[in-house]
Formats: C-alpha cells, structure tokens, sequence
C-alpha cells in the first residue's frame, strides 16, 4: 500500500471563455466553461514559509488549464480534459495525480450545468 504522504490543491470554479463544441452555434463565438481540479503532490518535503519554491505553485497550473483551453477550437469537452491532464502531467512533475472537471453552465436552460471528469495519476 502507498503510503505517500500528500498535499491537494484545488482550483474550483476557475470560469474560462473558450471555443468549443461541435454544434453550428457554438462554433460562432466562444462560451463559458468552468473548471474544478484538483492535484495531489508529495507533502513529506518540508514547507518553507519564505520559499514559494518549496511548494508547487498553484498560479501555473491555472494558466496551463487557462491555455489549453483558449488556445484553439476544441469539439468535445472530453478532448479538453484530457489534453489539459496530458498537459498538467507532463509540465509539473511535481504533481503525482490530477482529477479536472469542465463544465459548461449555458448547455441546457433546465439544468446548472454538463461536465466532463476525468482523474490520472502517474
């Protein structure tokens, strides 16, 4: 059994304007999408309070999300998560298992919101 001792960072309800689905309409101006992440690092090095070092910095792992995002058209929510895991994965070591959720609260009047959630570890 891992018995790794872990930090989490959450981002929650980071809202990005994005280019995205498959349907004529959506292909014509971007839309709001709203992430949740969370991301598990290693919490048995220790903290220096002075020292943003001695921790992952959460503000790059918003702008990597916020990029993948904006970068380009994307159709389906599910391409998005996983670039944005395959992306968090590779550009910070330091994380040892990311969970992202989007979700686009404009899909459908009768309900808050669709989503898309997917987890991966190393």
């Amino acid at each position: 059994m891992d018995d790794t001792e872990t930090r989490r960072i959450l981002l929650e309800g980071l809202r990005v304007q994005a280019r995205i689905g498959m349907l004529d309409h959506e292909r014509l101006a971007p839309q709001t999408i709203v992430f949740h992440a969370a991301f598990d690092t290693d919490a048995g090095r220790p903290v220096d309070d002075r020292d943003i070092g001695t921790v992952l910095d959460y503000r790059g792992l918003r702008e990597a999300l916020i990029d993948e995002a904006t970068r380009g058209h994307v159709d389906l929510l599910e391409s998005l998560v996983d670039r944005c895991l395959d992306r968090i994965l590779r550009q910070f070591p330091g994380v040892l298992r990311a969970k992202i959720r989007i979700s686009k609260p404009e899909a459908f009047a009768d309900c808050d919101a669709v989503a898309i959630e997917r987890a991966r570890g190393r």
